[in-house]
């Protein structure tokens, strides 16, 4: 009788992780380039209007440097796109209007190229440049001097010419085809309030099931989740520059400003879990008392910042989530009140902190979010 095959211990477990290594990859890297299919397209759009421009408008036969500055003006995709990009067309602009006028008097060669890089450095840095215009200074310097180096006199057409290329840029990005700032913020926003979530679910389980590595898990998720938080801030001015600069996104405004006045809030919340997640650990180590209100209490907490999430990227003050935050207080308070160890009251403490804090992205004020914390917990003081 033919015998059954015998498989090698871990090779299939090996391949199931090899898949799922490759799978997660391929998802990661469609996910970037869907989030930068919007720089793409508006590059790709500027460099073909700024060459026609040049070309025709303008009459250069080769204007080489118009789709060159046009693509160096896009080519930033975080930060504070608009006054960097103008930054930008100004080093290339002075790069190679000195590469220009120098290069035609002293020719090409080491030294020159040398030369010719320190004075458009020079000339930058003496015109209050930042470092990147004191950057593309020097690279079109370069370029000017060897790759089209001046023959015939000193072609300031080529100034010109980069000149209609950030200008397309900064009219294709401005007016044409300008970010939805909404979509580049929530873009952000939605994993750094992820991080919020799982981390406020995985104590919860912890506590629900006693195990601290669940625990222990969900605080060194929240511990790592200081880069998403720091991806929010920087990708906030980009957001408000493109509701400000780009007529088309006004209306994008009011929506943004939530997300502005609730990045203060979002990032306590997420450092008060990292403090509840730590207590957890200690608390189901030590063996400490947890009611079942306690973990009731934090994973409400989590459903709260699922709903502000959701009505954030869609626009919306999410004031339904204030209901489930003052659940979460209730709850807590009633473990509270079953008696809890020193980390159980930490716990406690973090739940009404966090509470708090996620109740300002309801539009209410600190002292009115530390009034309904107050209420939900049984404690009202007159002020």
């Amino acid at each position: 009788m033919t015998q059954p095959a015998v498989r090698e211990p871990g090779r299939d477990g090996g391949g199931v992780r090899l898949r799922t290594r490759a799978a997660d990859a391929l998802r990661q890297r469609w996910q970037r380039l869907n989030a930068l299919s919007a720089v793409v397209v508006q590059t790709s759009v500027a460099a073909a209007v700024a060459w026609a421009l040049a070309s025709r408008v303008v009459g250069n036969p080769e204007p080489v440097f118009a789709p060159i500055s046009a693509v160096i003006t896009l080519g930033i995709s975080t930060g504070e796109r608009y006054r960097r990009a103008v930054e930008l067309v100004f080093g290339v602009a002075m790069g190679i209007a000195v590469g220009d006028a120098l290069i035609w008097f002293i020719g090409t060669g080491g030294w020159q190229i040398g030369l010719a890089v320190a004075l458009a450095m020079c000339a930058a840095v003496a015109a209050g440049g930042t470092a990147a215009v004191v950057g593309q200074a020097a690279a079109s310097a370069v370029l000017i001097a060897t790759l089209t180096p001046p023959s015939e006199g000193i072609y300031f057409s080529r100034v010109v010419d980069a000149l209609i290329g950030g200008a397309v840029a900064l009219v294709v990005m401005a007016v044409l085809l300008p970010v939805n700032p909404l979509t580049v913020v929530s873009r952000v926003a939605k994993p750094a309030l992820g991080v919020l979530i799982d981390g406020l679910r995985g104590a919860a389980r912890g506590l629900r099931e006693q195990d601290d590595g669940i625990a222990h898990d969900a605080l060194v998720l929240l511990s790592e989740g200081e880069d998403k938080l720091g991806e929010f801030h920087e990708i906030l001015p980009e957001g408000q520059e493109a509701a400000t600069v780009a007529p088309l996104r006004w209306n994008a405004r009011s929506a943004l400003r939530q997300y502005l006045d609730a990045a203060k809030y979002i990032e306590r919340s997420i450092r008060n879990a990292r403090v509840l997640a730590r207590r957890t650990v200690t608390l189901l180590r030590d063996g400490e008392p947890a009611p079942p209100q306690l973990g009731v209490s934090v994973d409400v907490l989590a459903d709260a910042a699922k709903v502000i999430r959701r009505e954030l990227g869609r626009g919306h003050i999410p004031k339904d989530a204030a209901d489930l935050l003052c659940r979460a207080v209730r709850e807590a308070s009633v473990a509270y009140q079953q008696g809890l160890g020193f980390s159980g009251n930490v716990v406690v403490a973090q739940v009404r902190s966090i509470a708090t804090d996620l109740l300002g992205t309801t539009g209410l004020t600190h002292d009115e979010a530390d009034r309904e914390v107050r209420r939900a917990g049984g404690i009202l003081y007159d002020r």
